[in-house]
């Protein structure tokens, strides 16, 4: 589906279909937002073509799957970054692959299923961010599907502060397959801020070094602002991530100090019966004189004596603590 938004000094906008692009093309004055919301992939390369973007740029955006990425061009510039479709419990976001192209008059959105955050802004409300600049309103896309990153971290900060506390309580190997889980998601999703963060530090770069005037000084703020939500969105990841990883490596600590614990009474257990062992070995031989063999208490004796050893030997233990 094609989706355009037109907006002019004197008019009013207008949502419409592709019909309004060429109202755009004959009017100098006009503004203009298309949204290819899963359109087939000849229709929408025709389409990028006749906008003049890059042959390379338009493959990078009908891929599967690419990293992030933004890059200048003479005339737009092409970014290319990961919203949210949906999600599950446990951070399992149903990615999706949002491409731009950002031009002086014209903003062009790309993207094979439903956005959240393009569906959002997609209304006359957002009349104020394209009539700005285009770059003005795809900076706001982008600040807006952050948000919604920011929004189920925050959701899952207050799962993982029950886990903890619940894990200092009765920690236990289903819990410790949970945290593992979302250990492993947390990698995936800090792997896709880093490409966010470097968007951001490139986006900060083209102010700063006027490489484009498709970007101009008065962005500065939006630049900055989304820069901070970037930082942040990859902060919290890796402070989670470091969080799962103190719960996972204070399980396997507790673990071994339970297992070392057992083992020592095991082990108080058999240094107990090694000497016993070895005098009913003695007397259990098949000798036909034994010293002490025919004596008429000489069973009472052996017991004594073996009690005798066992007593000593707990208290050697407990003096050294090992009990």
């Amino acid at each position: 589906m094609i989706k355009c938004m037109l907006i002019s000094p004197s008019e009013k906008a207008v949502i419409g279909s592709s019909e309004l692009i060429s109202q755009w093309q004959s009017n100098d004055q006009t503004t203009l937002w298309i949204d290819l919301d899963n359109v087939d992939a000849e229709e929408e390369k025709r389409l990028l073509t006749q906008f003049n973007c890059h042959p390379l740029a338009i493959s990078d955006a009908q891929r599967d799957r690419h990293p992030p990425k933004i890059e200048l061009f003479k005339d737009y510039i092409f970014m290319l970054y990961r919203g949210i479709i949906a999600n599950d419990e446990g951070l399992r976001f149903g990615h999706l692959q949002i491409s731009m192209f950002i031009g002086q008059r014209v903003l062009i959105t790309r993207h094979p299923q439903s956005s959240l955050a393009i569906n959002e802004l997609f209304n006359l409300s957002s009349e104020k961010y394209l009539k700005r600049s285009p770059v003005h309103l795809a900076l706001r896309l982008f600040h807006s599907s952050c948000g919604y990153y920011l929004k189920e971290l925050f959701t899952f900060e207050a799962e993982l502060e029950k886990i903890e506390d619940d894990f200092q309580f009765n920690g236990n190997d289903q819990m410790m397959k949970k945290i593992t889980a979302h250990r492993s998601q947390l990698v995936k999703i800090r792997r896709t801020f880093n490409y966010h963060v470097s968007i951001g530090d490139t986006l900060k770069a083209f102010v700063d070094d006027d490489d484009t005037n498709l970007i101009t000084d008065k962005e500065i703020h939006t630049v900055n602002d989304l820069r901070e939500r970037l930082d942040r969105l990859l902060s919290l990841s890796q402070m989670y991530y470091d969080i799962c990883g103190d719960l996972i490596n204070g399980y396997m600590s507790v673990t071994s100090h339970q297992l070392n614990a057992t083992m020592r009474v095991l082990t108080v257990i058999t240094a107990l019966f090694v000497p016993l062992t070895f005098l009913a070995g003695i007397y259990g031989m098949n000798f036909e004189y034994i010293p002490e063999l025919k004596a008429d208490n000489g069973y009472f004796i052996l017991l004594g004596v073996m009690a005798v050893v066992s007593v000593v030997l707990l208290m050697v233990f407990k003096k050294k603590r090992w009990l």
